[in-house]
């Protein structure tokens, strides 16, 4: 009975001793979980135990210290929550180690060529769509089109101590007494060429504006060549408020014609943010929601696992979000190499959200989780197995000992 209850002890150091080198090896693993063995005593009807037995390898799924990244897709996870991966054939994976890139494709893989999984940015602008699924996430390569100016802002103060018009002097730009100031609002077309509106203020009695706006790039004119202009009224209260109703809005129509192949502008500026107080006319950097074209300069991940691209048109474009999966049993999770794990009867269906809800860890860009190995640990173990075995081994030769002394009896 002695061998096989050392055998036994020899199998189960043995083994223990591989779990311990395993850990040490991956000890430089980005994402990797330590794994610890478990035992059992073995026992046949009787009373002494038959030796010890291995119940398991269980793997340790808590956090690793989070390192400064080399790649700008590349995120560390804080928390509960695994990185969704799908191979080729569709088969789904899921991962700790954040260390990604592009493929030639713009999927974003890890380097075993697993495409991570999230939500996919759609419509215009690119928005996470209610419902969306979870997908391999596409970072394109092309340029972002430019967006026609369909609305705009243009606010700041009128300086109310300013002399009224003359009645008698009708609006010319081109005459400076008939206004009292200008500004201008940068729009673009549906091809991106910029558009320079022109603003013009005309006070006409107290607490009353009068607002004439054109296109000096491309001015509406009429049959006999003149310009155009839209225009409109502000009224202020005694305290400076703009007062807005059915005549008089509060906004004013930017009008213009085709320009250089492109449609023409038609939107309108809202002035609810003018005010009339006794201080110098200032605009306050009127704007429209147009941009001109733009190739791709970078992109970022934030913490939310919101991947954003960066222009040179100096705009900012959303293209997906990472998602995270999170198991009930993730020690139910089956081991497939490559740092990855499958899921199991055992540890139950994975449950998807974005991080930072519901009881999923943080994501955090340009990051790395480092492995969770404590090598102090793991040396000592090792000088415990070590023991272990040698051990159990001098059960061995004592019993072998005992035998050959019953042999020279003999």
């Amino acid at each position: 009975m002695s061998f096989s209850q050392g055998l036994s002890g020899l199998n189960a150091a043995s083994k223990a001793l591989d779990v311990v080198g395993n850990n040490i090896a991956n000890s430089q693993t980005v994402g990797f979980k330590s794994g610890s063995i478990s035992f059992a005593d073995v026992f046949a009807g009787s009373q002494i135990g038959m030796g010890v037995q291995v119940a398991g390898v269980k793997q340790n799924f808590s956090d690793g210290v989070l390192s400064q990244g080399s790649s700008s897709l590349d995120m560390g996870i804080q928390g509960n929550g695994f990185f969704r991966l799908v191979g080729e054939g569709g088969q789904v994976y899921y991962s700790r180690n954040g260390q990604f890139k592009k493929d030639a494709n713009g999927y974003i893989v890890n380097d075993m060529g697993l495409q991570l999984t999230g939500y996919q940015a759609t419509g215009t602008p690119p928005a996470i769509q209610p419902g969306a699924a979870v997908g391999p996430i596409q970072i394109p390569t092309g340029q972002m089109p430019a967006r026609a100016s369909d609305g705009g802002t243009l606010k700041g103060n009128l300086n109310s101590e300013a002399e009224a018009i003359d009645p008698s002097i009708a609006f010319d730009p081109t005459k400076s007494e008939s206004y009292n100031s200008v500004t201008q609002v940068t729009a673009y077309d549906s091809l991106g060429n910029r558009h320079t509106v022109n603003a013009y203020f005309v006070k006409t009695g107290p607490n009353e504006w009068k607002v004439y706006t054109n296109d000096a790039t491309a001015p509406v004119v009429d049959a006999a060549g003149k310009t155009q202009y839209q225009e409109t009224t502000l009224k202020f209260n005694s305290s400076g408020q703009l007062v807005t109703d059915d005549q008089n809005p509060g906004k004013i129509g930017v009008v213009s014609s085709a320009y250089n192949g492109a449609e023409a502008l038609n939107f309108e500026l809202d002035m609810a943010g003018m005010t009339q107080q006794a201080l110098a006319t200032a605009m306050d950097n009127p704007s429209t929601n147009g941009y001109p074209p733009g190739s791709l300069n970078g992109y970022t991940l934030g913490d939310n696992g919101q991947i954003v691209a960066a222009y040179s048109n100096g705009e900012q474009q959303l293209l997906g979000q990472v998602v995270l999966a999170n198991f009930t049993n993730a020690g139910g999770l089956a081991s497939s190499g490559n740092n990855c794990w499958t899921e199991t009867p055992d540890s139950g269906q994975p449950a998807i959200g974005v991080a930072g809800t519901g009881n999923l860890g943080n994501l955090y860009g340009g990051k790395v989780e480092a492995s969770n190995v404590d090598l102090s640990q793991e040396m000592v173990n090792m000088i415990v197995y070590q023991r272990n075995y040698q051990s159990n081994s001098q059960t061995i030769k004592t019993q072998s000992e005992l035998l050959q002394t019953l042999v020279n009896l003999g």
